[in-house]
């Protein structure tokens, strides 16, 4: 079975964290996995973009009623009507997820992920503290070749 990666990210993104994720989702193609996102713009639109240049599969979890919301690049759109409790389906549905930058929305779903015992792996993104010490929980990549290593060995996939 193909390894699905989410990867998520602001869905107002700046243009490096845009150039990051299209290169995620590029190699993340090449690598034979599914991408795995919340369908809109952005870090999304990105990702999925990189994907389908490599001959890729996308989907694309919306937080609306409508799957026509979904930017061009995804293959099969799924209208939740869920709002942001859809990050919920990203984080589940994937086997790993890669946060490229992020705002709010971000965060919880590297929240859900890591709840769900999923590997998350960090290209600018978030850094967790509780009480004043740093949880060291988000695996940090480098690069999008480094993220996209570290997160199908983290699941061990292939």
């Amino acid at each position: 079975m193909r390894p699905y990666v989410a990867v998520v990210g602001a869905g107002e993104a700046t243009t490096e964290e845009q150039r990051t994720a299209e290169g995620v989702g590029r190699l993340l193609a090449e690598a034979g996995a599914v991408l795995v996102c919340g369908g809109l713009g952005g870090v999304m639109e990105a990702a999925c973009r990189g994907a389908k240049r490599a001959g890729g599969t996308t989907l694309g979890i919306l937080p609306g009623p409508e799957r026509a919301a979904a930017n061009e690049h995804v293959d099969i759109a799924v209208a939740t009507g869920m709002g942001e409790m859809r990050n919920a389906l990203v984080a589940r549905s994937a086997d790993a997820l890669i946060a490229v930058g992020g705002e709010f929305g971000t965060l919880s779903e590297i929240a859900l992920a890591l709840k769900a015992g999923k590997p998350v792996v960090a290209l600018g993104s978030w850094e967790l503290e509780r009480r004043d010490e740093p949880v060291r929980a988000i695996v940090r990549a480098s690069s999008p070749e480094d993220a996209v290593t570290r997160a199908l060995a983290a699941r061990g996939l292939p």
